[in-house]
């Protein structure tokens, strides 16, 4: 139950001088800020909040957590100010430990999952894994709170406060187990510390993000603090060895003293996949564990769908859950929305797929992973988001045009920038490709192109349920849309 009233010292905050306040809340935006809240003036990439420490003054704020940059920005209003004032380095991991100590309960076996792609599919998978053990189980990210307990999120990895406020509400309401996704972001900003991991897992690293880290190696290090720093020594690592950087994340593990639980196709691997088979509505699997070989049957469209249920899997044994019982959940895994999900078919046969691939490598990864149940065509429809790393544009171009036989570009979330000079770049590196900029009607002409065998696959937006324009958010689903694309073209509607 979270507390009403707290002193700086059962928060794990000293305040300068050795002030001593009675906390009644928290808060990081000054607008929400009660008489005796804690308000965190946290440092931005646009602004600093200490410029709103002088609103959370007005508001009879009981304390200031800040860093040192912030304390010389309102040095006049906090010396005016009889607000106890904290000043640390890191005013944002302190927040989070402020946070979990405020309202002290969650989930007793929370793990998280961090990597570019396959974070809400490993996730969601880890938590049906647990509900088929009869486990009281959530998944959270992306798609908001799934499971036992729901509830919608603005944040893939919310802020500290939101984050441990939902912690202790999904405790409260009986759940047990949590499987978390790790952004970059998140994880940069500190707003997993605080959260008791019994494991973690790294999924991949690909281009992402560089409109917010400035270097592959920033975005990196952000995704390995879930290892360096949030989860515990005595924590399991399940690390994904088939990627170029398993290694490496694989050693930061091992020099923090974590349980390493290897997941791949190599020799190496503690859970080690050795065959897959392909069809027109799934796969089957053999892998390896503890030197016994098992098979399992995914109805699940894509070969990088076996690494994401493998990473699951190594999650659910690493939290304690018994190898053999995981095992046996894996045939009733269902896809996550927006993450090869079959939005129709055509009368011919031709399917056509939604997929949230919205990088470089996923797009390249999803369409490589679709060949292989697909006997005729494989067509894309697909663009790129605006306000983002440009320099992905034409690589998503490519990689259409290297792993795609038909490729339509066009508008994915123009946001402020001009969705043609965005669709412009994208073309560069596939010049073939037919440019249709509105993307109900780009994919009413893919749907349209299927042939009987060809396969569809609508990429980049995923579960979302909007279009972002300008400032203006409007409706949009691609399931939704391609269903209604089929209907219109068989006379259905």
């Amino acid at each position: 139950m979270a507390r009403t009233r707290a002193s700086l010292n059962e928060l794990g905050l000293t305040a300068q001088g050795g002030a001593e306040a009675e906390v009644t809340g928290l808060s990081v935006d000054s607008r929400f800020v009660k008489p005796g809240h804690l308000f965190a003036a946290l440092p931005g990439t646009k602004f600093h909040g200490a410029e709103f420490i002088q609103y959370a003054l007005r508001m009879d704020a009981g304390a200031i957590l800040t860093d040192p940059v912030g304390a010389a920005i309102a040095e006049d209003e906090l010396a005016a100010s009889n607000a106890a004032l904290i000043v640390t380095e890191d005013p944002r991991q302190a927040l989070a430990y402020a946070a979990a100590l405020w309202y002290g309960a969650q989930p007793g076996t929370m793990v998280a999952v961090t990597g570019t792609n396959g974070k809400t599919s490993v996730a969601s998978f880890t938590r049906q894994i647990w509900l088929e053990l009869g486990l009281e189980a959530v998944n959270f990210g992306t798609a908001g709170v799934e499971g036992v307990f729901t509830a919608p999120m603005t944040h893939t990895t919310p802020e500290p406060i939101t984050l441990h406020k939902l912690l202790a509400e999904m405790a409260g309401h009986g759940v047990t187990h949590a499987a978390m996704e790790a952004s970059s972001h998140g994880l940069e900003q500190r707003r997993l510390d605080g959260v008791h991991l019994i494991a973690a897992a790294f999924t991949n690293f690909t281009q992402d993000h560089l409109d917010y880290h400035a270097t592959f190696q920033d975005y990196f290090n952000a995704k390995a603090g879930l290892f360096r720093r949030v989860l515990a020594q005595d924590g399991v690592a399940v690390i994904n060895m088939d990627d170029p950087k398993g290694a490496d994340m694989a050693a930061i593990a091992n020099e923090r003293g974590h349980r390493l639980l290897r997941v791949g196709t190599t020799d190496n691997c503690d859970l080690q996949l050795l065959g897959q088979r392909f069809d027109a509505t799934g796969q089957d699997l053999r892998f390896s564990f503890g030197g016994e070989v098992h098979q399992a049957r995914l109805d699940l469209i894509g070969g990088f769908q076996a690494s994401n249920v493998m990473v699951a899997a190594g999650l659910a044994i690493g939290a304690g859950a018994k190898p053999a019982e995981v095992f046996q959940t894996l045939p009733m895994l269902t896809t996550v929305r927006g993450r090869m999900q079959k939005a129709a078919t055509r009368s011919n046969g031709a399917a056509v797929f939604v997929d949230y691939a919205h990088t470089p490598d996923a797009l390249a990864t999803a369409l490589k992973a679709m060949r292989p149940h697909v006997m005729g065509r494989l067509v894309v429809v697909f663009g790129a988001g605006g306000d983002r790393d440009t320099g992905k544009r034409p690589l998503m171009g490519a990689a259409a045009r290297d792993n795609a036989d038909v490729v339509f570009v066009t508008d994915d979330n123009p946001r402020s920038e001009d969705p043609a000079s965005i669709r412009a770049a994208i073309m560069e590196a596939v010049p073939s490709a037919t440019e249709v900029g509105d993307r109900a009607e780009a994919i009413l002409r893919g749907v349209d192109a299927l042939g009987p065998g060809d396969t569809l696959l609508i990429a980049g937006k995923g579960h979302e349920t909007g279009q972002t324009v300008g400032d203006d958010v409007l409706p949009f689903d691609d399931v939704e849309q391609a269903s209604v694309a089929v209907a219109a073209l068989e006379g259905r509607l």
